[in-house]
């Protein structure tokens, strides 16, 4: 008994010096690191860390310790990047250092462990083989969005909420380019691929059955499942969400609104839809799409980056698979950057003369190595989708429902999925 509880104190002892040592390596492996909140042992600092914490707290860090400061998932930290100069200084200026991905047990268990930095490549440049960016694209959105015209028009200006059909039609337009299928806005199949894609960007499912693939190799039947999957995901509800942000703008800002529609009315003579060739000829409408996406903020931090190397960055040291994260709010609203950061100002995207402006802090996309693969395609979506519906409709707030601020519209976009809009035919006639 007596030796029995010596073992146990001595085991006891052992334990706890490796414990202590590991602490103390970690220390010394992270001492170098921005400054940020202290964290717990073992629970780092949960209170900061999570998308929605990122949208609540990240702005009074950013505060009080500078634009780059560390936050702890667990027992790894998290370093925070705030404010165009140092985003676009790690993800641009240092963007080999910037582009590793960390690795996640759940994502890895869940992908297989396949390598998706060598198919995200794979990816582009298979996209750009069916045609995204290109004529045939165009063609096929424009088609598209003549189904979605009919489908909206039969709601006969009462209160709907656009979302599902918003959806159908970016969908379609996504599955058209992934696998060559298009399906009626009714077809179960459609609703199906919906509902089990807006499951897919909200939990992780178990890792599919996999066929056997050669060593070393990232393509097989599971890589490709994950790689469409993911597509789809990012695809329908991004595009389809600022859409729907777009037009509850557009019906919360009249006079916007009624200046897109003489646009596009003077650029089409009412005679034909708009294509991405007119979006040179549509400034106006152009900076609209933009600052509201700058304004909706749909993804407030980029996805996790990690350093690929040992990095000195602006008199820090942080050690190789460090987790980085852009926290691109502080970017698309950074006061140095826009005029009017807390206002909806389509004057932030034109010049002097009215023309369309170009603006370096516009990271909605992230940017550098691991900007989004499919923006290309996505920002085409947006303008044409949103400027067949604006020369076919007028959107306005249902009967009874004030209109709201930018402020207001940013407070509340998390309940905007849910709202209603009406849609009132515009004629066409020259």
């Amino acid at each position: 008994m007596i030796i029995f509880s010596a073992l146990s104190l001595a085991a006891f002892f052992l334990l706890s010096l490796l414990f202590f040592l590991s602490i103390w390596r970690k220390q010394k492996k992270y001492q170098f690191l921005p400054p940020g909140p202290a964290p717990l042992p073992l629970l780092g600092t949960p209170k900061y860390v999570g998308v929605h914490n990122a949208c609540k707290y990240y702005p009074e860090l950013h505060k009080k310790f500078g634009p780059i400061f560390t936050v702890w998932k667990l027992t790894r930290p998290v370093v925070v990047l705030c404010g165009f100069e140092v985003v676009k200084d790690a993800l641009v200026n240092h963007g080999d250092e910037f582009s590793g991905r960390p690795f996640f047990p759940v994502y890895d268990r869940y992908s297989g462990g396949y390598n998706f930095g060598r198919l995200r490549r794979f990816t582009i440049a298979s996209l750009r083989n069916f045609g995204m960016g290109k004529t045939v694209m165009e063609k096929r959105v424009l088609e598209e969005s003549q189904s979605l015209i009919q489908a909206v028009s039969q709601t006969g200006g009462k209160p709907f909420n656009p979302i599902t059909l918003l959806a159908c039609a970016v969908a379609n337009v996504t599955s058209y380019a992934l696998m060559g299928e298009h399906f009626y806005y009714e077809d179960p199949k459609l609703q199906e691929l919906i509902i089990t894609t807006r499951k897919f960007a909200l939990i992780s499912h178990n890792p599919l059955h996999e066929e056997e693939h050669l060593p070393g190799s990232h393509f097989c039947d599971n890589s490709l499942i994950m790689t469409v999957t993911m597509l789809l995901a990012a695809g329908m509800e991004t595009t389809s969400s600022t859409l729907k942000f777009c037009l509850v703008v557009a019906s919360n800002y009249p006079d916007v609104q009624r200046k897109v529609q003489q646009e596009i009315d003077e650029v089409t003579e009412s005679q034909r839809p708009p294509g991405i060739m007119d979006r040179a000829q549509m400034p106006y409408t152009n900076a609209v799409v933009h600052e509201i996406q700058r304004i909706f903020d749909l993804a407030p931090t980029a996805h996790y980056h990690a350093v690929t190397k040992d990095t000195q960055f602006r008199g820090y040291t942080l050690p190789k698979g460090t987790i980085v994260t852009p926290f691109l709010t502080s970017v698309l609203s950074d006061p140095t950057q826009w005029e009017t950061p807390n206002e909806f100002n389509p004057g932030h995207f034109l010049d002097d003369k009215g023309q369309f402006r170009t603006r370096p802090a516009f990271m909605a996309f992230s940017a550098g190595k691991r900007i989004c693969a499919g923006e290309s395609l996505a920002r085409m979506k947006l303008f044409l989708l949103f400027s067949a519906l604006l020369q076919n409709f007028t959107f306005s707030q249902p009967p009874g429902i004030p209109h709201q601020d930018c402020k207001q519209l940013q407070q509340n976009k998390s309940n905007h999925h849910f709202s209603q809009l009406c849609a009132t035919p515009r004629s066409l006639s020259p």
